[in-house]
């Protein structure tokens, strides 16, 4: 993931902080940079919607989802 390119971040991976601090963050990360982006600049938003399908859409698509299904359902 890349911080405004393919999505955001929420949370501190650099401290050891209790779960409670990730729902402020995500709330934070909302607020400040998420929903302006959203309903302010429709064409950024557009531009990291498609730069987080073109990282992650090879990854996640039926065709892997049937191959993994069937090596792990029916070739078990």
């Amino acid at each position: 993931m890349i911080e405004g390119v393919t999505g955001w971040a929420i949370g501190d991976t650099a401290r050891d902080t209790p779960n409670g601090y990730d729902g402020a963050s995500l709330y934070e990360k909302l607020e400040t940079t998420v929903l302006p982006l959203f309903y302010n600049d429709r064409a950024g938003w557009s531009r990291v919607m498609k730069g987080a399908i073109s990282k992650n859409a090879y990854y996640f698509n039926s065709h892997r989802m049937m191959r993994r299904y069937v090596l792990e359902a029916y070739l078990r």
